[in-house]
């Protein structure tokens, strides 16, 4: 079926496919479907996404889904087992509702996730970018600097930012955030070793740009897919080490249901009411399961390495 005989839907697909784009924007546009229509066609990572849609969805209507107040404590209804009526995943030592304090924790953990992933890439990005580009004693201190950040695991120098800032939900994302830029730096000077050196930037060069408008309009561009593909990978540790931080009491504090705190105050109960650390455990693996899932699949989408494509 064509011309006129095709639905709306049809012909907005032809138009998105069209192999001679009459514009800048429906090039574009096509790129992108045909990105989409790749990355669909792989149900892990469509898992994945649909994974950190209900974690964004949960954070965005906690207040309607959560069927109790999560601070709210009664202490006559206190480590009440799952599929109790009520109370679905049981309550804590408390008597507060572990699934309206999971429902809830979704914001705190998104909050970090959110915050990390808009620092800790961009910074790194320019580190690297700048570095690549420059080269010579630029890119040796850059580097070297780096190098000393990443000496250290990332958990432990988390931990002595955290100590020294003093505990709380702001220090902890504060830290998280200093502590995650190496990579991100590594990536991009890589990639733009590979394109420093390319026929069109000598071009741009010779035209009279900028350092500064060659760094941001043409080199960075390139480095975003590896970059984009970094960060989502890189969601899932960025979530443990906020349980960590949380459950060794240097992230967010009491009575915050976040779920690293939610599991260190279970711990005491593991092996008799084990639903109380077990339940916000198993928020936090589905939540990194959906991440890694999400970051295998734009791998293969945005990567132009890869073979799949």
């Amino acid at each position: 079926m064509s011309g006129p005989f095709l639905t709306p839907l049809g012909r907005l697909s032809a138009w998105l496919t069209d192999p001679n784009p009459s514009s800048r924007l429906q090039a574009r546009l096509g790129q992108a479907w045909l990105t989409w229509l790749r990355f669909s066609r792989n149900p892990l990572a469509m898992i994945g996404l649909g994974i950190i849609l209900a974690l964004v969805l949960m954070a965005l209507f906690a207040p309607l889904l959560a069927p109790h107040d999560p601070l709210e404590q009664d202490l006559t209804r206190r480590l009440l087992p799952p599929l109790t009526p009520g109370h679905w995943l049981g309550t804590d030592e408390f008597g507060r509702d572990i699934l309206s304090r999971i429902v809830h924790g979704s914001r705190i953990t998104l909050t970090i996730v959110a915050l990390v992933a808009v620092t800790a890439p961009v910074f790194g990005l320019l580190v690297g970018t700048v570095s690549g580009y420059f080269g010579g004693w630029v890119d040796a201190v850059l580097m070297r600097l780096t190098d000393i950040f990443l000496a250290f695991p990332r958990l432990i120098l988390a931990l002595a930012l955290v100590a020294a800032l003093g505990p709380g939900i702001e220090n902890a994302i504060l830290a998280i955030a200093l502590t995650a830029w190496p990579p991100y730096a590594r990536v991009a000077r890589a990639e733009t070793l590979t394109v420093r050196s390319a026929d069109y930037i000598a071009a741009i060069r010779l035209a009279g740009a900028s350092h500064g408008r060659i760094i941001l309009g043409h080199v960075t561009p390139m480095c975003l897919p590896s970059v984009i593909i970094r960060v989502t990978l890189d969601m899932a540790g960025v979530i443990l080490t906020a349980a960590g931080l949380g459950f060794l009491g240097l992230g967010a504090q009491p009575p915050l249901p976040e779920w690293g705190l939610m599991i260190s105050s279970g711990r005491k109960f593991l092996f008799d009411q084990w639903w109380v650390a077990t339940m916000p455990g198993l928020a936090i693996f589905i939540v990194s399961l959906g991440f890694n899932l999400l970051g295998d699949g734009l791998r293969d989408v945005l990567d132009p390495r890869s073979t799949s494509r």
